[in-house]
């Protein structure tokens, strides 16, 4: 069983439980997820099944989209609502003084990562240290929130709370940024609420819930709602190989697509022998192409 499962995580549980709980119910060793949701969030968790384990990566390093509700006027020793409450504090801020702090937060930056995180230093995971009382300090890291926008209609009735879109790299932790948010306003803020719409290339619309997948393996159809791991890589455009060249590819060695008249322009590329087997992702450079990951099944038509 090779490909991906566009799982919508339920609230209350981790990425290793759903993990756990599959990996029992699909009978397979190799699968892992694209990228990690705390219990309190939900929403879309790739699920890499089998071969298809080799594409986790790109998933994990690939731009997300979350719709989170930022609470003003509480602090918590977690950043979110699931915590301990620090402090509590009367909210003056409009709608406009919270569009503007907003701003501060777009483009690349950097993001001191909070003491309940699986960042790990000197070998120790900071949640560990956290839950013992100590913290230490955190050097900040590279992010970058290209959206960040509230949503029309939300925060108007003075709750103090704002329903916010978000699109950011990788490692961006929207935990602290509702924090941070908090603490240029002056009243301090929590995440209170947390739904990923996107992963890289799978969207909330792709997504199944956890029963019914869990259905789909009792009655036999999961195959049915699989994706094929190439499905991954959409964004690239697909070139076809034969012949020497499959062997060359298949045995680690860079190949040629077609003849230097007509050789692809630099890039990446999705790579198929001529039957549609997806072969690898690959680089184009000078009309020769390296693999960056292969996914066909090794040793199969290697010489």
């Amino acid at each position: 069983m090779n490909g991906i499962i566009i799982v919508d995580k339920p609230k209350d549980w981790t990425s290793h439980d759903v993990i756990a709980k599959l990996r029992g119910a699909l009978k397979q060793k190799r699968i892992g997820h694209g990228g990690t949701l705390d219990p309190m969030a939900t929403g879309v968790l790739p699920v890499f099944i089998g071969r298809a384990t080799r594409a986790a990566e790109f998933c994990e390093n690939a731009e997300k989209e979350y719709m989170a509700e930022l609470t003003l006027g509480i602090v918590t020793d977690t950043q979110d609502i699931t915590g301990n409450v620090l402090s509590e504090n009367t909210v003056t801020a409009t709608y406009a003084d919270v569009e503007a702090a907003l701003s501060q937060f777009r483009g690349a930056q950097k993001q001191v990562p909070p003491m309940y995180s699986a960042v790990k230093i000197d070998g120790k995971k900071m949640y560990e240290l956290a839950r013992k009382g100590i913290e230490v300090e955190r050097k900040p890291r590279d992010v970058n929130i290209s959206v960040l926008e509230m949503c029309q209609g939300d925060g108007c009735q003075g709750d103090d709370r704002f329903s916010l879109r978000i699109v950011c790299s990788k490692g961006t932790y929207i935990r602290t940024l509702c924090h941070d948010i908090g603490q240029v306003l002056g009243c301090g803020g929590t995440l209170s609420a947390l739904r990923r719409t996107r992963a890289g290339a799978y969207s909330i619309d792709t997504a199944h819930t956890l029963d019914s997948v869990l259905a789909a393996t009792s009655t036999d159809t999961v195959n049915d709602i699989m994706l094929p791991v190439d499905s991954i890589f959409s964004e690239y455009t697909a070139l076809a190989i034969s012949g020497s060249e499959i062997r060359k590819a298949k045995n680690g060695a860079d190949f040629f697509v077609a003849a230097p008249s007509s050789k692809p322009s630099d890039g990446i590329y999705r790579v198929y022998a001529p039957d549609g087997e997806f072969l690898l992702l690959g680089e184009a450079k000078n009309g020769k192409v390296r693999t960056i990951k292969n996914f066909f099944e090794v040793g199969d038509g290697k010489k």
